[in-house]
């Protein structure tokens, strides 16, 4: 049960679909129009827009340490780059660089071809105009034409909007001042003879502006060093010149700046070498005079003097001192010594005297004793040897005592110089010490002065031969499709734009739409209420079915409805007619020319029918023949019921024996008492003995109670609507009729319905068959009948 009714949904919606699709369908003529539109104004839009070409420049960011110089963070060779991309392209898109740019290749003035229609720009024509001002200066633009003529130039002021110049040659040296440019001729004028082109001249801060806008920058790839830099413009030359004049100058700038540190180091370094030379100067001024002051040659040296002469001079006091003690020695042995005894010789004195007469005396010693173990003591020979030795004897003890004066001397001033070589030895650290702390102040300016100096030829060595700051990956080069306008993409533009506008439209139209204008309308809003016919749009006068044998599509319709209106109405076997009325919810929907034709159509099928109008309020079937509204009719039978009703029938009055006609006649003051009355059914019941059909043409049932009171008395009711007039809010009044039934037999029509609306077959299937006899075709322009809107 479940897939059947999925089944169902399915087939319901695929059905709604295909209904809304037939709803724009069927106004294929206006989707048609507008494509054709579209088309046609994009091919204009092609021709007289001007093409806008891309144009590409692909550079790599150097870093600052790949060029000569050495890099400060050794650890940067083995890493990662350190170069921020954003901050180039700041640079890149920076006022200070562009604005050099826009003066070096005199942006400000821009030259435009003028057309008749189009206007494009153009480049490197054959004369240049140059400004005799400052273009700094200016703050609004100017703007000129300039026409070519074989003897000169004609120049109009666009501001003034007047010929201000009109030149003999195609030179002009800018004496005039009415026109504040020199024109240069760079090339031959022949070819742009005769042509027309726009100058402007505009301020350098909005040229600026404008390019920094227009010019795109992003990396390629998010780790690359490469930066893809843009311009879009209408002339490709222009467009690379300024984009490679951009890269020059980027690159320029980086070179400058890097060239402005190599020469404020060169400046430094200058500066600080003036002052280090004076330092190291007074350090050297102050060694000397310490040296000087301090009798140093060189200290090492001098130390190792000093000490040697310290050492000598202890060992020549302690020998002075060893000789004073052996002279001492001898001389106490000697003053020791009664008799004639030896003396010690060759006790390590250094006095050659003292030793001969030692040696003397010991020898003269020896000779007594000789002569004393031979002679005796008192022989002559030992008295002349002992007088000897006492001889000797006092010259030794003077000669010791001299030779210990001597030493003396020779010991005191030794011990001077010792005290001295001693004091210089010690006072050799704090010399060292001052000589030492002088020399590292030197030193430390010597060393500062030499990186200085390397850092000073390093710089110079930079500022001779700077690396550049970038790499061109690509020169500008420009792409010979254009960027836009893309001709496909308007075209399909233009095609979905002319389907999308009348759809759109038509999407408003049908979702603001409160009316109904089809069968399929209505049949959505009552579906259990049957619709018996759609009567189709007739145009002009021809709206009554007056011929019998008429094949239109209005007859056509009309026999439809006369046919199914009677499976509505009940059978009778008493042969009594048959009484139908037919009503609408408000006026204007067409129940009168509804009721008129419905009863031409039952009369044309052999069947005697009455036609009454029983609008008394408002009665309109005498509108339909121009018969005066106040001639006598059913309401005056229903006022006085002594007025005889088929006195008051207008006989064959749309043409037809058997059709008779009752007018409403004059229009009363209170038509719902006339209704109501006894008379009324008497009327319609001795109509349904003489005709077999009688239609009532009864008044609007919201805005009146008329028909409702009548109701009853009808075999089946017509409710009339009208296409593209009946709100589908005030459908629910007669639902509500219909379900409360308080409507006998009531069924709908749909009226006034256009070709275009009708139910999804069209008239083409339903009455279509007739035109092929040619008969009753709609006349009319190819226009009129191909756009004509459906009422």
């Amino acid at each position: 049960m479940s897939e059947f009714q999925n089944g169902l949904e399915f087939e319901q919606d695929d059905f709604n679909i295909k209904e809304e699709l037939v709803k724009y369908a069927r106004h294929w003529k206006w989707f048609v129009l507008c494509t054709v539109i579209a088309v046609i104004g994009a091919v204009l839009y092609l021709r007289y827009t001007p093409a806008q070409y891309q144009t590409q420049a692909k550079i790599k960011i150097l870093d600052e340490s790949s060029g000569l110089e050495v890099p400060a963070d050794i650890g940067s060779l083995f890493g990662g780059s350190k170069i921020n991309l954003e901050n180039e392209i700041e640079v890149l898109k920076s006022y200070r660089l562009l604005s050099e740019v826009v003066k070096e290749l005199d942006l400000t003035t821009r030259y435009f071809y003028k057309g008749n229609i189009k206007q494009y720009e153009v480049y490197n024509l054959p004369f240049k105009l140059n400004p005799k001002f400052d273009v700094d200066s200016i703050i609004s633009s100017l703007s000129y034409q300039i026409k070519v003529l074989p003897e000169g130039y004609q120049i109009f002021d666009e501001i003034k909007s007047e010929i201000i110049l009109t030149t003999q040659g195609h030179t002009l040296d800018g004496e005039d001042k009415v026109f504040p440019f020199q024109i240069e001729l760079v090339k031959s004028i022949k070819p742009v003879m005769g042509l027309t082109y726009k100058i402007v001249q505009s301020p350098v801060k909005s040229t600026v502006l404008s390019l920094s806008k227009k010019i795109t920058i992003g990396t390629v790839g998010k780790k690359s060093e490469i930066l893809s830099v843009g311009l879009t413009g209408q002339s490709t030359a222009r467009s690379e010149t300024i984009l490679n004049a951009v890269i020059d100058q980027f690159n320029q700038d980086g070179i400058t700046d890097r060239q402005l540190v190599f020469q404020r180091t060169i400046d430094f370094v200058d500066d600080r070498f003036v002052y280090l030379a004076s330092e190291l100067d007074s350090i050297e001024v102050d060694k000397r005079d310490f040296k000087t002051s301090n009798n140093i040659v060189y200290l090492e040296g001098d130390a190792e003097v000093s000490v040697a002469r310290k050492v000598s001079s202890e060992n020549e006091v302690y020998a002075l001192e060893s000789q004073i003690a052996l002279s001492e020695l001898l001389e106490e042995m000697l003053n020791s010594e009664k008799t004639y005894g030896l003396l010690p010789a060759n006790i390590g004195l250094e006095n050659a005297n003292i030793n001969t007469l030692v040696n003397d005396y010991n020898t003269v010693v020896l000779e007594r004793e000789k002569l004393v173990s031979s002679a005796g003591e008192n022989n002559p020979a030992v008295k002349l040897v002992s007088s000897q030795l006492d001889d000797l004897k006092p010259n030794i003890a003077r000669s010791i005592i001299a030779y210990k004066k001597q030493l003396g001397v020779s010991l005191k001033q030794l011990s001077k110089v010792q005290r001295r070589a001693a004091g210089a030895v010690s006072s050799l650290p704090e010399k060292e010490k001052l000589l030492r702390a002088i020399e590292r102040q030197q030193k430390i300016k010597e060393t500062l002065y030499l990186l200085l100096l390397q850092k000073r030829e390093e710089a110079a060595i930079n500022l001779a031969v700077t690396a550049p700051s970038i790499k061109v990956v690509d020169y500008a080069i420009s792409d010979m499709n254009p960027l836009s306008p893309k001709r496909s993409i308007v075209y399909l533009g233009a095609l979905v734009l002319g389907l999308l506008v009348p759809f759109g439209v038509l999407y408003l139209r049908f979702l603001l739409d409160t009316k109904i204008h089809n069968k399929q309308d209505l049949e959505k809003l009552v579906p259990n209420v049957p619709i018996v016919a759609e009567i189709p749009l007739v145009e002009g006068e021809n709206k009554i079915f007056s011929d019998p044998h008429d094949r239109s599509a209005l007859a056509e319709s009309f026999r439809i409805l006369s046919t199914n209106a009677n499976y509505l109405l009940p059978k009778r076997n008493d042969g009594l007619g048959h009484v139908v009325y037919t009503t609408s919810t408000i006026k204007g929907e067409g129940k009168t020319f509804v009721s008129l034709n419905l009863s031409l159509a039952f009369a044309s099928m052999g069947k005697k029918v009455l036609l009454i109008g029983s609008d008394l309020r408002n009665p309109q079937l005498h509108a339909y023949v121009n018969r005066d509204k106040s001639i006598k009719g059913f309401a005056d039978c229903l006022h006085n019921p002594e007025l005889d009703w088929k006195t008051m029938v207008v006989k064959q009055v749309f043409g037809n024996p058997i059709h008779d006609t009752l007018f409403s006649g004059t229009i009363p003051p209170n038509p719902a008492e006339l209704l109501t009355n006894a008379q009324f059914k008497t009327i319609l019941d001795e109509a349904r003995t003489q005709y077999d059909y009688v239609v009532v043409d009864t008044a609007p049932t919201i805005l009146v109670t008329d028909t409702l009171l009548i109701a009853e008395h009808a075999d089946a009711t017509i409710f009339v609507t009208r296409a593209d007039h009946t709100e589908k809010k005030i459908v629910q009044f007669s639902k509500d009729l219909y379900e409360h039934k308080k409507i006998n037999n009531m069924a709908y029509v749909v009226n006034n319905v256009g070709a275009s609306k009708s139910s999804q077959y069209g008239y083409g299937y339903n009455y279509g068959y007739n035109y092929g006899y040619g008969e009753d075709r709609t006349k009319g322009s190819f226009f009129k009948r191909l756009f004509g809107k459906s009422k």
